[in-house]
């Protein structure tokens, strides 16, 4: 009889590794291991990957950059970042019996205990507990819920209850997404489970979205999560931190960073991992190295027993820009605009000095405070240049009216100066006019006349 019991326990044992083994497998055929890229002389094992410069969004090497995937638990970077905009440090939230039910990795929340939302932040993002990502998301959305749902307390919430405080944090989190130009995320869950919603459309059409992103996107949210957000300063705080201990409910916790990146190379400023079976292994993050910000986004970077595919990834990623980019400025001499080529414009019926006259108006380049990147939907307040190569250029290209019909007002936008590298505007410039030219009309006509033949004495 104990043989018997012996043989299905080890009969049980190989059976999960076979599964575990096979969707590592189907994984793997869904998402090539390694690829070649020959232009940039890189071999990357992640089947999605992105290098960005942080300051502008510019995407300095993709590979399947565009391609919609799971992410797993780096989905959490957009959690923590909007519940440092929303909500304090300070706070206390309730634990719900949803959030203490999720699966591993997880702090073990007990239901209807209370924590800071600083503390499971850091449990968040140092540890990338699955439990704190959902106590969290409820804090925040059920603020969004109406009354009396809003008002009461996550430990008493049923299971329909929370999945409505986190559906409604998710809608948070996509709008946050289409704010910073992220057209092919989608995020149903805030801690990167594996999920899929169904949509019906109105003629009856069922859709499903899968929760993904894509590397650039990816990139694109830890670059306004470090630079740009409100909350940059406590979201760079807290990923940076190495450990972290508190006590609450009479239990004492201590979290831990699994970021090895930060240690990893000089620089170093942010990143979060995550792994699920159908993700594979994934990573972001985020380098500083002589005023040049780099974003490193990698998915599907390898299955078990490749834990460190994303480390070797991301440091040949970050050595390619720090090696080959360098910072050129829009203004610098060769690239400048030239402002000599600007020349009068002519303004029909406009009003001259003498009758008979042809009206014209100087032009010339505004002064802008914030230029908007085409296509990217990121707004910087000072983008003077960009991170280029040796090889590339940067190409100006700039139009104007050449007529104009009166009236016309000063600082009016007749044409534009464009800042292009490969076809794509990094920096606008608006040329406007300088002088107002009125229209002509009777009064102006009986002025010239009455001047011009019955001119004033001294």
């Amino acid at each position: 009889m104990r043989g018997n019991v012996r043989i299905k326990i080890i009969w049980g044992f190989f059976c999960a590794v076979f599964l575990t083994v096979q969707l590592g497998v189907q994984a793997k055929e869904a998402y090539p291991e390694a690829d070649v890229s020959p232009e940039a002389g890189l071999s990357l094992y992640a089947a999605a990957a992105v290098l960005m410069d942080g300051d502008t969004g510019r995407v300095l090497y993709g590979k399947s950059a565009d391609t919609p995937m799971p992410m797993a638990s780096t989905t959490k970077i957009l959690t923590c970042i909007l519940v440092l905009e929303n909500v304090s440090l300070e706070e206390t939230l309730e634990v719900s019996a949803y959030a203490a039910g999720m699966p591993k990795v997880k702090l073990n929340l007990q239901k209807g205990e209370q924590y800071t939302v600083e503390d499971l932040l850091y449990s968040l993002m140092l540890e990338s507990h699955n439990d704190s990502a959902v106590a969290l998301a409820e804090h925040v959305g059920k603020r969004l819920l109406e009354a009396p749902l809003s008002d009461k307390p996550a430990g008493e919430y049923t299971r329909e209850e929370s999945q409505e405080a986190v559906a409604a944090f998710a809608r948070l989190m996509n709008e946050k997404a289409v704010e910073l130009g992220c057209k092919d995320s989608w995020f149903i869950t805030p801690n990167g489970l594996d999920a899929t919603q169904e949509f019906i459309l109105q003629d009856g059409t069922v859709i499903q979205k899968e929760h993904c992103t894509t590397a650039a996107e990816l990139a694109k949210i830890m670059s306004y999560c470090v630079l740009d957000s409100p909350g940059k300063e406590d979201f760079l705080r807290i990923t940076r931190t190495a450990n972290h201990s508190f006590q609450a409910n009479g239990r004492s916790f201590y979290c831990s960073n699994h970021n090895a990146f930060l240690n990893m190379m000089e620089g170093a400023l942010s990143g979060k991992t995550g792994f699920t079976n159908k993700a594979g292994y994934c990573y972001v993050g985020a380098l500083e190295r002589d005023g040049r910000t780099f974003v490193v986004a990698l998915l599907a970077c390898g299955w078990p027993n490749h834990k460190t595919w994303k480390w070797s990834d991301t440091k040949e990623l970050m050595k390619y820009g720090i090696d080959n980019y360098f910072y050129r400025s829009f203004d610098e001499a060769g690239t400048a605009f030239d402002e000599t080529l600007l020349k009068p414009v002519r303004v029909l019926n406009g009003q001259t000095d003498i009758l008979g006259g042809t009206a014209y108006t100087e032009i010339a380049v505004a002064e802008e405070e914030a230029r908007e990147q085409e296509g990217g939907g990121l707004t910087t307040q000072d983008a003077e240049g960009l991170l280029l190569r040796a090889d590339e250029e940067i190409r100006v290209d700039y139009s104007w009216e050449k007529t104009l019909a009166a009236p016309v007002e000063g600082g009016t936008q007749v044409g534009e100066v464009r800042y292009m590298v490969d076809g794509i505007v990094y920096r606008r410039e608006r040329i406007v006019t300088v002088d107002t030219v009125e229209e002509i009309g009777l009064a102006w006509c009986l002025r010239q006349v009455l001047g011009r033949f019955l001119p004033l004495g001294d």
